[in-house]
């Protein structure tokens, strides 16, 4: 049976990553997060501190989407194999795809 080998190039991902990356900060440093859902009617200070919560929870999955995306391309063994490379990539994109759905569903919580 033959087998099918997808192949792509590794800044896909990278880019990828660093627009996640781009996203959760502009969504906790830039205060997108805060205009998105403390705009109503409850006292802005306690909203934001709520959201600040939040904003940390969502920053441990952030940290290890950075470490992997990092470690994919620093270490030798992970460039040297594109398999280990996807791999460790993956899982920093999928760490993104969750500090921005703790964010997410964390702002909506908040609101």
């Amino acid at each position: 049976m033959a087998r099918i080998q997808l192949r792509f190039s590794p800044i896909i991902p990278t880019i990828a990553s660093f627009l996640l990356a781009a996203l959760w900060a502009l969504s906790v440093f830039a205060d997108w997060g805060l205009e998105a859902f403390c705009a109503g009617g409850e006292s802005a200070s306690t909203c934001s501190q709520r959201l600040g919560t939040v904003s940390t929870v969502s920053g441990l999955f952030a940290v290890l989407a950075a470490c992997c995306t990092v470690a994919a391309w620093l270490l030798p063994w992970s460039r040297n194999d594109p398999r280990a490379f996807g791999r460790i990539m993956g899982a920093g994109v999928l760490s993104w795809i969750v500090a921005e759905g703790v964010l997410f569903l964390g702002g909506l919580m908040v609101r």
